[in-house]
């Protein structure tokens, strides 16, 4: 954010000293390339029920790990003591992993070459949540809490919020030296209602995403609290109510706040290039999405236009540099409908031989070894397109899908189904009142294959989650998917009882 610079307490830590001390080390024992990271992560989580305080947790994350190329194998080491002795004892641990690792490394480590930065960068937040009082904090979600809890027919409330401030330094042989800090937020409010003569009950939560924002954003900035907590109340009485859906073929509308995680799953994930090259295959499987496809795959119908992206304002994948020193930038994944591109770092970069990384390596910790994570990956709207109620009013028979819950998706990223927090049935150009227990099951090419309409800019919203997965030991990323709203034909539809069996 202009103006705004990283805290001086983390640029205070000895910095300069364990670069020196890492790197000079790590050249004397013959590494082609090392670098150095420095960081600071700090959580916060509240959680309330009923509006009443059940825990206020806090965390930090601080230590520095040193990474290696040696004789074309990775080295890696980690630790929590800021010293540069520690520094120079990390940098010989690592090279001894290389030196270990070499018998089993079957492909050359080479990384794609990178222009130098030496530089600072922050992320675009007005308050910083840890400059805030617990007890202002708590008093907000207290209040909003008791809002919807004072409504008819809410019978319980839990209620939240994550706020996480990444602080990170990198350094290496090559000269790049960054300093950068990010604040993310992830408020949360989902109401209960019971059935007290049958014991039935039914959820609602607020759709609003995770964001690359400060505290701003409970208080106004971005999203509307007050008013989405006003209209919980009544549309979760009404879903209540809703019939069950009858299953069979549909046109769908999909609103930003549910395509968000269809385009995670079935896109984001499968457009790893580690996945596709096969490497990435014991936590949550590989992809269709295989390299010999690149340029030549139908991933969708020609409306489909899909970047990956280090730069988006309030995403949460955005970054200045990734953790090996490239620059933050936007990229083509899938062009009218034609899968163009792939997620990768700097050495599946020289693999596939590209002149350059597209910058995304990511580590969730110091303690962890940067892997190929995902950008913020988003579909396109479409200039000049039509509004969620024009699109809505071109479906003769369909159904309005709205925010997400649970999904489904298989191994190769493929095959799916996923559900949502409200369906509204379309009859004739109109909302004709909710439907429950509904869930759309598709392949991927064949579901963005009959995505007959795109929403313009007016539509489009960035989602996201905090908490992708992947890799062993695991990793969590926070990550953000822009989208429009978007009208798909004659999908399946699946009653959820039915196929629960009840």
């Amino acid at each position: 954010m202009p103006g705004r610079t990283v805290d001086e307490s983390f640029l205070a830590l000895p910095l300069s000293a364990l670069t020196d001390a890492a790197l000079t080390r790590a050249v004397d024992l013959g590494c082609e390339h090392a670098d150095i990271r420095v960081e600071r992560i700090r959580t916060q989580t509240i959680s309330l029920r009923d509006a009443r305080l059940e825990s206020l947790a806090d965390g930090e994350d601080l230590g520095l790990s040193v990474r290696v190329v040696h004789e074309g194998t990775w080295g890696f080491a980690a630790g929590v003591v800021l010293t540069a002795a520690e520094a120079v004892r990390l940098a010989e641990e690592a090279v001894a992993v290389a030196q270990v690792s070499a018998s089993i490394n079957t492909d050359r480590v080479e990384l794609a070459p990178e222009p130098t930065y030496d530089g600072e960068w922050v992320s675009d937040y007005a308050v910083d949540p840890f400059e805030v009082a617990d007890a202002e904090k708590t008093g907000l979600l207290t209040e909003l809490s008791e809002q919807l809890l004072a409504a008819d027919g809410v019978e319980h409330v839990q209620s939240g919020c994550m706020h996480v401030k990444e602080q990170k330094y990198y350094a290496d042989t090559a000269g790049t030296r960054t300093r950068q800090q990010r604040v993310r937020i992830h408020p949360e409010f989902t109401a209960l209602t019971v059935d007290r003569s049958t014991g039935a009950f039914e959820s609602m939560r607020t759709l609003a995403p995770p964001v690359g924002r400060g505290w701003e954003y409970l208080t106004g900035t971005g999203w509307d609290w007050r008013g989405e907590l006003a209209e919980i109340p009544e549309l979760m009485m009404e879903k209540t109510k809703a019939p069950s859906v009858e299953p069979g073929r549909y046109d769908l509308v999909i609103d930003p706040s549910n395509l968000f995680l269809t385009i995670h799953e079935s896109i984001g994930h499968a457009t790893e290039l580690d996945r596709a090259l096969g490497y990435e295959a014991a936590y949550a499987g590989t992809s269709f999405a295989t390299v010999d496809k690149l340029g030549t795959l139908q991933y969708g119908s020609p409306l489909m236009n899909v970047t990956g992206d280090r730069t988006a304002p309030h995403g949460l994948s955005t970054v200045g540099w990734d953790d090996e020193g490239v620059a933050g930038q936007q990229w083509d994944l899938i062009e009218d409908g034609v899968l163009v591109g792939y997620q990768v770092d700097r050495n599946m970069a020289r693999l596939r031989g590209l002149p350059r990384s597209n910058g995304c390596a990511f580590a969730d910790s110091p303690g962890h070894v940067p892997v190929q994570r995902m950008p913020n990956v988003s579909l396109q709207p479409a200039p000049g397109g039509p509004s969620t109620e024009e699109i809505i009013a071109g479906v003769e028979r369909g159904i309005f899908v709205v925010g997400d819950k649970s999904w489904s998706i298989d191994m190769q990223r493929y095959n799916f189904q996923f559900t949502g927090q409200r369906f509204y049935r379309i009859e004739n150009g109109r909302l004709a009142g909710q439907l429950r227990d509904v869930a759309y099951q598709a392949t991927t090419t064949d579901f963005w294959g009959a995505m007959s309409v795109v929403g313009g800019p007016q539509t489009y919203v960035l989602g996201g989650a905090m908490n992708c997965g992947k890799a062993q030991p695991g990793q969590t990323a926070p990550v953000s998917h822009g989208c429009p709203a978007a009208r798909f034909d004659q999908v399946n539809i699946l009653n959820t009882v039915q196929e629960g069996g009840r």
